[in-house]
């Protein structure tokens, strides 16, 4: 354990899912932690109640107060955590920049590529990308439960791992294995092709991922999905990284050939790998289906978004990407409800004419 004479100063902005689980365990640890949510009945939980950690068969309660905004005073904050989603996150790093310390970092856990808006609010130098390899859900204010097992890749813009990834590895340990990636553009890319994939179709088909990708037809619209941000990262210069060390991106993406079959050993061994991520990740729930149903701006443009804008600017079709970031626009609108039969719609839509 970290004592609180050891430990750095760390703010955590942002108590969702993400946020709430890593506030909880740090506090839990002895280290020195400001947890900050805009939510007041989070707030109120949290002072009422403390953290209430779920998972695994195991729940906890870890007695914690939770602010409203930063506190500015004191030497600043070592290590400023933004557990936002991605459209909260410049404001969340606009709120906390008075309190960073002169050598303090900030630390991106939103999906996307976010490392990137909030460098040009402090700098390169001051930013680290935490790229999450979990799932939490929270299940009430102040409630969160851990749906799946994983830890942590760290890594900074320019490619150097420097002495504050291998310090945040160790106060991170408590949550998850961490490994420090000097490679951290290709790491995001690899999980932005992942997430504009099972975040987003878990958006719009209103169900866990396990029972998903049961259904062969989500099984290719994630494979498409993957496919095009491949092809866009490509075009990009970017390097890809395996996903927690194992899933290569470049051998799951389909081939020429597998774009236009219907069936084939290779796409069979694509199936059964997601299949298997279906199974390992059943219980994942899409937080942008969760910010949707709290009256918030759905983070699709910063996943699938993202790989429609790049597209645009190399002249790559990116078909499936384009309609899932339109069609989660419309169920944040209110136009259209989520479900199964809405996925079914979207793999119609987007058959090639015979």
């Amino acid at each position: 354990m970290i004592t609180d004479d050891q430990s750095p100063r760390v703010l955590v902005m942002g108590l969702g899912g993400i946020g709430g689980i890593v506030a909880a365990h740090l506090i839990e640890q002895g280290c020195t932690v400001t947890p900050v949510s805009t939510n007041q009945a989070i707030r109120d939980s949290i002072e009422r109640s403390g953290f209430w950690v779920g998972g695994d068969g195991e729940t906890r309660i870890i007695p914690g107060t939770a602010y409203a905004e930063p506190p500015i005073d004191g030497p600043g904050y070592q290590y400023i955590l933004l557990a936002t989603q991605p459209p909260q996150v410049e404001v969340a790093a606009r709120t906390a920049m008075a309190a960073l310390a002169e050598d303090g970092v900030m630390v991106c856990f939103q999906n996307g590529l976010c490392e990137e808006r909030v460098a040009q609010l402090v700098g390169r130098e001051r930013v680290v990308g935490g790229i999450i390899a979990w799932g939490a859900s929270m299940v009430g204010p102040g409630r969160y439960q851990r749906t799946s097992s994983g830890g942590f890749t760290l890594g900074c813009l320019d490619g150097v791992a420097e002495e504050r990834c291998d310090e945040l590895s160790t106060l991170l340990e408590c949550i998850g294995p961490v490994q420090i990636t000097e490679n951290l553009r290709g790491a995001r890319w690899s999980k932005l092709a992942i997430n504009c994939a099972i975040s987003t179709l878990g958006t719009v088909g209103g169900d866990r991922l396990g029972n998903l990708l049961a259904h062969r037809f989500v099984r290719r619209l994630a494979l498409e999905v993957m496919t095009e941000t491949v092809e866009v990262a490509r075009a990009e210069e970017v390097r890809l990284e395996k996903v927690a060390g194992t899933l290569n991106l470049e051998k799951l993406a389909l081939t020429e050939q597998e774009k236009t079959s219907s069936g084939s050993a290779s796409l069979v061994k694509k199936h059964a790998l997601l299949l298997a991520v279906g199974a390992r990740y059943r219980r994942l729930r899409s937080s942008m289906l969760a910010a949707i149903e709290r009256g918030r701006r759905p983070a699709v443009d910063y996943l699938n978004g993202e790989v429609v804008s790049r597209a645009d600017r190399h002249g790559i079709a990116v078909p499936v990407n384009n309609i899932l970031q339109r069609t989660v626009h419309r169920i944040a609108d209110g136009e259209l409800r989520p479900g199964l039969e809405l996925l079914r719609r979207i793999y119609d839509d987007t058959r090639p004419p015979n």
